[in-house]
């Protein structure tokens, strides 16, 4: 039995990790953490990037409701799914207009596009409440015009009958299952967001090229495949304020809350979840 054990000791240190793994290829030489962002930055309003950030949101959310909702109109003009894009080409509307809108604004705005993400990143103190706000304002009323815009294309009389990509819990589903699916969604997203753009990740893994804006439009695309039959996906209260505004009927006001409560729910989630469990960025400041 001695022998034996000699023999499994042997063999478990025969071969050592060449390569750190996890944490345990964390050093501080290639990265240094950020202090996080002050709650009120009074000198951000002095500066023209601040705008500018501001713009370039209202642009993203604009041009990412224009795409999507007309998609989305098109889809249901069709009698039949298998005559139009159907819910798969919705997602990949969705998802992929995301992953070109975040690689043209990443640089500018950090391209949120959303009021969860920037909510979740606002948590993680990455940027100050001046800055959040001004981008949540921007994105929703990037989102009005964007949708304001399909209506003008389709119409008063098929927007209405399409029910303008609005956002609702479809029947079959209570409103506890559009909450959940809502939150889960967002999580997915928000949490993608952290992982994809952290930058002691890309210090670390500088070997693992990774283009921040894929898996971040990925991840959209395949939240969307989820849950699209339960709340036709919100996941972003600026795109389902935008188009329940220019729809403005009870059926999009009903369930509104939902699309708030449940991005902001998840983005916290996915915020403390990253900066807690994953960064353990409270314990290192204790050390």
């Amino acid at each position: 039995m001695e022998s034996k054990e000699e023999d499994v000791k042997l063999g478990a240190n025969k071969f050592s990790e060449r390569q750190p793994l996890g944490t345990a290829a964390q050093g501080d030489k290639d990265y240094k953490e950020p202090p996080p962002a002050p709650l009120f930055e009074p000198g951000e309003l002095k500066s023209w990037s601040f705008y500018r950030a501001g713009i370039a949101e209202f642009m993203a959310t604009f041009l990412f409701l224009y795409i999507t909702i007309l998609t989305v109109m098109g889809a249901n003009r069709s009698s039949s799914k298998c005559s139009s894009v159907g819910i798969q080409g919705i997602a990949w509307s969705f998802g992929g207009m995301i992953f070109a809108l975040v690689y043209c604004t990443a640089g500018i705005s950090g391209g949120h596009i959303n009021p969860a993400v920037t909510f979740g990143l606002f948590l993680a103190r990455k940027l100050s409440l001046t800055r959040a706000l001004f981008y949540i304002i921007m994105q929703c009323l990037g989102a009005i015009c964007g949708a304001g815009v399909v209506k003008g294309f389709e119409g008063n009389a098929r927007y209405e009958l399409f029910k303008g990509g609005a956002n609702f819990v479809n029947p079959g589903y209570t409103k506890g299952d559009g909450l959940g699916a809502e939150i889960v969604g967002t999580f997915v997203l928000v949490y993608t967001v952290f992982s994809a753009t952290d930058a002691k990740r890309n210090a670390r893994d500088s070997h693992v090229p990774i283009l921040a804006p894929l898996p971040i439009g990925f991840a959209v695309f395949l939240v969307h495949l989820a849950t699209i039959p339960i709340t036709g996906t919100g996941i972003n209260p600026a795109r389902s304020l935008g188009a329940a505004i220019i729809f403005n009927r009870d059926l999009a006001w009903d369930d509104h809350w939902i699309f708030w409560v449940g991005p902001f729910i998840g983005a916290a989630l996915a915020a403390l979840y990253h900066q807690i469990v994953i960064r353990a960025i409270p314990f290192k400041t204790r050390a």
